[in-house]
C-alpha cells in the first residue's frame, strides 16, 4: 500500500456513507438540511467555538434560568400551583425548585388566586420587600381580572391596580402544565432583558 493511499472503508462505513448520499435535500424546514437557527441577541460565535456576549445578556440569561417564586395561594389555583411543584410536573426542571417562604428571598410572586381589597395592601408590601429585580405572575382569571367574583364589592378588578403584572395564566383553575408555561414565557422575557 502507497503512502498516500487510505485504508479500505469497512462495510459500516459504506453503510453510512450511502445513507449520507440518499439523504433527501428539501426546502423544507427540519427535512434533509440544518435548520437555520435564530440569532441570540447579544451572543456573536465563530467557527472556533468560541462564543462573544456582553455581561448584561450573560446576566439576563443566568437569571431567567433559575426563578425564585414567592407562593401567594389566595384561593384554588394555589392547589394547582402546589402541584406544578410536585414530582409529578416538576417545576425543578426550570429552576422553579423551591417556593421561598420570604420576600427577601424570591424574585418571582406568583399571585394564585382571589384578591380581595383587604388583602391588597399586604400583597403590594410583599411585592415592595422583593429585591430587584422581580416579575409577577397573575395565576387564573380571579388573579387576573377578578373571575367569576368581578362584580362583587369585596374583589379586586385584578392585580395588576396594585402591582405590575409581566405574564398572565388564564384559566379558573388553570392546570399545572399552564402554569409551567407561563414560567417558560417569563424566562423568555427575562432572558431578553424585560
Amino acid at each position: 500500500m502507497a503512502v498516500d493511499q487510505k485504508p479500505p472503508l469497512s462495510p459500516i462505513h459504506f453503510e453510512v456513507a450511502d445513507a449520507l448520499r440518499q439523504r433527501p435535500i428539501t426546502t423544507q424546514t427540519g427535512l434533509g438540511t440544518p435548520d437555520a437557527l435564530g440569532v441570540t441577541p447579544g451572543l456573536i460565535a465563530n467557527e472556533d467555538n468560541v462564543v462573544f456576549a456582553t455581561v448584561k445578556s450573560l446576566v439576563d440569561w443566568a437569571r431567567s434560568r433559575s426563578p425564585w417564586p414567592l407562593g401567594y395561594g389566595l384561593a384554588c389555583c394555589a392547589i394547582e400551583m402546589f402541584s406544578a411543584a410536585s414530582s409529578t410536573h416538576d417545576l425543578a426542571r426550570f429552576g422553579a425548585e423551591v417556593f421561598r417562604a420570604s420576600p427577601r428571598q424570591a424574585d418571582v410572586m406568583i399571585v394564585a388566586g382571589t384578591v380581595t381589597h383587604k388583602m391588597a395592601p399586604r400583597l403590594r408590601r410583599l411585592y415592595e420587600q422583593m429585591p430587584e429585580p422581580k416579575w409577577v405572575i397573575a395565576m387564573g382569571n380571579c388573579a387576573s381580572s377578578g373571575g367569576e367574583f368581578w362584580d362583587s364589592y369585596s374583589t379586586l378588578q385584578g392585580v395588576d391596580t396594585v402591582v405590575p403584572v409581566d405574564v398572565y395564566v388564564p384559566g379558573c383553575p388553570p392546570r399545572p402544565e399552564a402554569l409551567t408555561e407561563g414560567i417558560l414565557r417569563l424566562r423568555e422575557k427575562i432572558a431578553k432583558g424585560g
